[in-house]
């Protein structure tokens, strides 16, 4: 009989404690879909911001028409994206071509007198801060599940229900390259 009791206690642990992995698991995974949520809301209003910022900076930055162009480009590609992958790729070039964007814009002294583009710089500068920020905790949050579903026991329970690694955010190479700044 106490035999029978230790099983049935021992049976109670095993079933509280996947209970728990799988609360965990659930946590974080909705922790995950939140912060790409976050991630969204703020290439929403980057979006939204870059076509206004090439109208006004177009026919000032007459040498940086290739630029625009691929700003634009970039931003269709990624508001068309079928996957994550394919999104955060397209998401890094936009970054990447702004970057370019915003430093070469000292070149430019009709811009710094230009109140309009003067905002819209400063909002898409605010903006590509929000974005590092939220991709940061985003990253930060799929450790945690990416974590959870590699450790022993949880990735017993994972793998029964299905849960999967998620991708990070990453630099692309040319982020990674200090943009050259020539002024004049």
């Amino acid at each position: 009989m106490v035999a029978l009791i230790i099983l049935g206690v021992a049976a109670l642990a095993v079933v509280f404690s996947m209970i728990s992995i799988y609360n965990n698991l659930v946590r974080y995974r909705v922790e995950v879909e939140n912060a790409w949520s976050q991630i969204d809301v703020q290439l929403k209003r980057r979006y939204d911001l870059i076509p206004n910022l090439v109208e006004a900076v177009k026919g000032v930055m007459n040498f940086e028409k290739e630029t625009l162009t691929k700003v634009m480009e970039a931003r269709a590609k990624a508001m068309g994206a079928v996957d994550s992958s394919s999104r955060m790729k397209a998401e890094g070039e936009i970054s990447g071509y702004l970057s370019r964007l915003l430093a070469v814009w000292e070149n430019y002294p009709a811009l710094k007198s230009n109140q309009n583009a003067m905002q819209l710089q400063e909002e898409l500068v605010s903006t590509e801060n929000r974005v590092a920020y939220t991709r940061s905790h985003y990253n930060d949050v799929s450790a945690n599940l990416n974590a959870l579903i590699q450790q022993f026991p949880s990735n017993v329970v994972a793998g029964m229900y299905g849960f999967q690694k998620k991708e990070y955010f990453q630099t692309s190479e040319s982020d990674k390259t200090v943009p050259e700044v020539k002024l004049s």
